[in-house]
C-alpha cells in the first residue's frame, strides 16, 4: 500500500460520534489510521470492514473494533444504519493495559447486538449523551457508559499479544511515545531506553504508519494542547512547554501542520463559543 492510499488521521478532538443522518452518511471510507479506537455498531445491513489488511463482512447486529494505529477501512454496498464512535484510549484508562499490549484476534464481534440486547442501548445512550451539550455530568456520564461498553466487548472477545515481531516492536514504541512525548523524545531515546536501533524504528514508522517519527509525537502533543486550550486558562507559551515543545516557533508550526490555524487562534475560537467538537478532525 503506497503513501498515497494510506491515510494517517491527526484527529484534534478525543472522543467523536456520528450515525449515518438518515442514511445519508455513508460508512464508506478510505484505508487509514490513527492513535485513536475506532468503534462502529451496525444496527441494519451489511458492510465489508478491512483491517490489517483482511476483510470481514459486517452485518447487522454485529460490532466492529480497531484498535489504535490498526490501519482500517469501510465499503459500503448498500443502505447501512449505524452508530460510529473514535476516541482517544486515555479517555478510558482503566483499560489501557488492552489497547496497549495487545491485540484482538477478531475486530468482529458477530451478533453481538443480538446476543445483549442492553448493549444497543448503551451504544444509544452515550450517542445521546454526547450531543447534549448541556448536560453538567455528560463527561461522566460518558464515561461511565465507554466503561460498560469496553467491559462487555472484552468479555467477547479473544485478545493477545502481537504475534507480528515488527507489530511487537511497534507497539512497544508507540506505548513508550504515548507515556512520554511531554518529555524529551527522539530516536536516540528511544535506541537506548527499547535497545531497539534507532534506524529500524524510523523504519518501521515510515513502512508501517507512513508517517515521520517527529510529527506522530507531535500528533500527541498538540492533542495534548488542544485539551488544554479547551479546558483551562493557561497562556499559548506556557502549554507549549508542557506539552513537551522546546520552543513556541516548532509548536506553532506544529499545531499549525494539524490543525489548519495557530494555537492563538484556536484559543480564540473557543473564547467565542465556537465548539471543539465543530471544527476541523
Amino acid at each position: 500500500m503506497s503513501e498515497r492510499e494510506l491515510r494517517y488521521e491527526k484527529r484534534v478532538v478525543d472522543f467523536y460520534c456520528r450515525d449515518d443522518n438518515g442514511g445519508t452518511h455513508r460508512l464508506g471510507c478510505r484505508p487509514h489510521l490513527h492513535k485513536h479506537i475506532e468503534l462502529v455498531c451496525l444496527l441494519e445491513g451489511t458492510v465489508t470492514g478491512v483491517i490489517d489488511g483482511r476483510s470481514h463482512q459486517i452485518r447487522g447486529g454485529d460490532v466492529f473494533l480497531a484498535f489504535p494505529n490498526q490501519v482500517h477501512s469501510f465499503v459500503s454496498t448498500a443502505e447501512e444504519r449505524y452508530l460510529l464512535f473514535i476516541l482517544d484510549p486515555e479517555l478510558i484508562p482503566e483499560y489501557s493495559d488492552q489497547f496497549s499490549m495487545s491485540l484482538p484476534a477478531s475486530p468482529l464481534i458477530a451478533g453481538a447486538l443480538k446476543r445483549k440486547p442492553h448493549l444497543e442501548m448503551l451504544f444509544s445512550e452515550l450517542a445521546a449523551v454526547s450531543k447534549d451539550k448541556e448536560n453538567a455530568y455528560g463527561k461522566a456520564m460518558r464515561h461511565g457508559y465507554l466503561l460498560a461498553i469496553f467491559g462487555e466487548l472484552f468479555r467477547e472477545m479473544s485478545l493477545s499479544p502481537p504475534r507480528d515481531a515488527d507489530a511487537t516492536i511497534l507497539k512497544a514504541v508507540i506505548n513508550y511515545c504515548m507515556r512520554n512525548f511531554t518529555s524529551d523524545l527522539s530516536l536516540s531515546i528511544l535506541e537506548n531506553e527499547l535497545h531497539v536501533s534507532k534506524y529500524y524504528i524510523s523504519h518501521l514508522f515510515s513502512e508501517r504508519l507512513h508517517i515521520r517519527f517527529n510529527d506522530y509525537v507531535n500528533s500527541f502533543r498538540v492533542s495534548a494542547a488542544c485539551r488544554y486550550l479547551q479546558q483551562s486558562d493557561k497562556s499559548v507559551t506556557e502549554i507549549s512547554r508542557i506539552v513537551g515543545f522546546n520552543t513556541l516557533r516548532t509548536f506553532n508550526r506544529a499545531f499549525l501542520r494539524q490543525v489548519g490555524e495557530t494555537p492563538s487562534a484556536y484559543k480564540k475560537r473557543i473564547e467565542q463559543g465556537v465548539s471543539p467538537a465543530s471544527m476541523p478532525l
